[in-house]
């Protein structure tokens, strides 16, 4: 088999920035997508004006023609794909679960660039759980989709390291360019039959679920270097907090150390070089904090706002 990637009769689906690198591969090896998938648009923002989705903005830049599905089993959209007769279609990141009607019509199947290193954290929130859990590295998986969510053979996977300080945006941001790379890297030779595709280790698979809001909530009753990462997992979205007193605090910024504290979520210490807070074992030091309704701010200017002397945080 040696297919010209330039005629290849691809569909591509995606919806956020973690996409674009994956798109922007494809149309690098010479490859314009006959169609682009992505969510319709959103409300978004304090005036919850209707938001086109990272992917659709590019592709109309593009000029490459956008497909935005109400539901990916719906008889017409379905209808549409199969018109078109494609080869493959890569998916990264477009934010629903293909059916097996669609999963069967490309001639090689779909192709799925998934932010972990499988079967390890499949699911809605890899990249989170790589942080809170504190694994030491993670990575991109080039997979086979099939019925299940994220259980399809692999055909490759490209690994980094996580940053001891990193942030689930940022190490969204390099997941999403590691993407690209593997595409670039990988996706003639598993087009063309090249690289073979290997059934999932089920030892060791996790699973995640789509992120909630209530998640994010600090619980002092844990150790403080969890605490420390939780807070790095859920930035910035939807953004770690504790409530104090009848606010709920944003917390963006911290670091732990081992000491002996005392009760948890008491502060012991509030002042220049951050807000010290008691834990199950050890301390959390917040550096960068947020009140409802303001700018982000040092800890020493939100103890210029509150006197947060043996305050109690829950």
């Amino acid at each position: 088999m040696n297919i010209n990637l330039n005629e290849c009769r691809l569909i591509f689906a995606g919806t956020p920035h973690f996409s674009l690198p994956s798109l922007v591969a494809l149309l690098e090896l010479d490859i314009s997508p006959i169609a682009v998938i992505t969510q319709p648009d959103r409300r978004a923002g304090r005036g919850k004006q209707l938001t086109k989705s990272p992917v659709k903005v590019f592709a109309e830049e593009q000029n490459l023609e956008v497909w935005q599905p109400l539901s990916l089993s719906d008889s017409q959209f379905i209808k549409n794909i199969k018109s078109i007769k494609p080869d493959i279609v890569v998916v990264a990141a477009y934010g629903s679960i293909f059916p097996e009607k669609i999963l069967n019509l490309p001639r090689f199947g779909c192709v799925n660039v998934h932010a972990s290193l499988l079967p390890r954290w499949r699911g809605a929130s890899p990249i989170q759980s790589a942080i809170l859990h504190g694994d030491n590295e993670t990575g991109i998986s080039l997979m086979k989709m099939e019925i299940g969510l994220d259980t399809g053979p692999i055909f490759t996977q490209h690994k980094i390291d996580i940053e001891r300080t990193e942030t689930a945006d940022k190490l969204n941001m390099r997941l999403a360019k590691l993407g690209g790379m593997a595409l670039k890297s990988d996706f003639e030779s598993i087009l063309n039959g090249h690289i073979p595709s290997n059934e999932q280790d089920q030892h060791g698979m996790i699973l995640t679920k789509k992120v909630k809001k209530s998640d994010a909530k600090i619980n002092w009753n844990q150790p403080a270097d969890y605490i420390s990462r939780h807070i790095r997992a859920y930035n910035s979205s939807p953004g770690a907090y504790f409530n104090l007193e009848n606010e709920m605090i944003k917390c963006w910024s911290a670091d732990y150390t081992n000491k002996e504290s005392g009760e948890s979520g008491k502060v012991i210490h509030a002042g220049e070089s951050g807000i010290e807070v008691a834990c199950l074992q050890g301390t959390l030091i917040i550096k960068i904090l947020q009140r409802p309704g303001r700018n982000k701010v040092t800890a020493a200017e939100f103890c210029r706002q509150i006197n947060l002397k043996n305050l109690q945080l829950t």
